[in-house]
């Protein structure tokens, strides 16, 4: 395993741990409203400050991009970071959410971890490498027409966030396509993209820790990832669609007259 993927895997389970304790006590839990409907814990903190520490005991001259304490440090390398992504299923007991890590070299995505406590299920990939759940080598799927696939997405929730053009995205995708679902948690989401489980999945209005990792770990795993043009600029736009190659494309033209409405 690629040493600095093994480090991230390490944070990412440690972190996990922080969750798994803290799931057993949810009504003690201090929160708070960074925004409407933007909830953040105690836990998100303190399984950060987990991640950070134990990445930086290792690799102390790099940066860090964090949900909770934002942008950290300046290098070349920047690790990716969302402690805790699906805090709101998290508060409520609903099963989905989990640790996003990713590693970036010149802006450029090297490797990726995603986990998902409940399941104890681990994603991970390194660049050139594939990506695996479970040590097991993961592929895209196979579905090359858009009607018979699932698509995954999440609903925009912030202030001033598109939600009617989205709603319009939303119709269009239902009426072409198997079905879609809407877990709460992108970066687990993304992988289950990686993994085969879900054909495509978009979304706006993201950041780049809820992106950077599942990302990485659909192109290993033969997909293809990019923003509301087709381009790869989503860490920057907050705009992403994912898929298998076929889908991708389908998804894109399905998708591409509402995008231009999008502010």
């Amino acid at each position: 395993m690629n040493p600095m993927l093994g480090f991230a895997v390490k944070a990412a389970r440690r972190a996990g741990d922080i969750i798994n304790r803290a799931a057993e006590n949810i009504e003690q839990l201090t929160v708070q409203h960074k925004t409407k409907n933007d909830l953040v814990s105690e836990v998100d903190r303190a399984a950060e400050a987990e991640i950070i520490n134990s990445l930086k005991n290792v690799y102390p001259e790099h940066a860090f991009l964090a949900e909770e304490s934002g942008r950290t440090g300046s290098s070349e390398f920047e690790w990716i970071i969302d402690p805790l992504d699906g805090t709101t299923n998290f508060l409520h007991g609903f099963p989905v959410y989990g640790v996003s890590i990713a590693l970036a070299y010149k802006k450029q995505l090297q490797v990726a971890v995603v986990f998902d406590p409940c399941r104890n299920d681990l994603y991970t990939a390194s660049r050139g490498a594939g990506a695996y759940l479970n040590e097991k080598r993961i592929r895209v799927s196979k579905r090359d027409k858009l009607i018979d696939c699932l698509i995954g997405t999440g609903f925009p929730f912030k202030a001033n966030s598109d939600i009617e053009t989205y709603a319009e995205m939303f119709k269009t995708v239902a009426l072409n396509t198997a079905g879609i679902r809407r877990p709460g948690a992108a970066a687990l989401d993304l992988a289950n993209v990686a993994a085969g489980r879900l054909d495509g999945f978009w979304e706006i209005g993201l950041s780049p820790w809820d992106m950077a990792a599942g990302a990485l770990l659909i192109k290993e795993a033969g997909g293809l990832v990019g923003d509301l043009e087709g381009e790869d600029q989503f860490l920057e736009t907050g705009k992403i669609i994912a898929g298998n190659p076929k889908i991708f494309a389908q998804m894109l033209s399905t998708l591409r007259p509402h995008s231009k409405k999008l502010t």
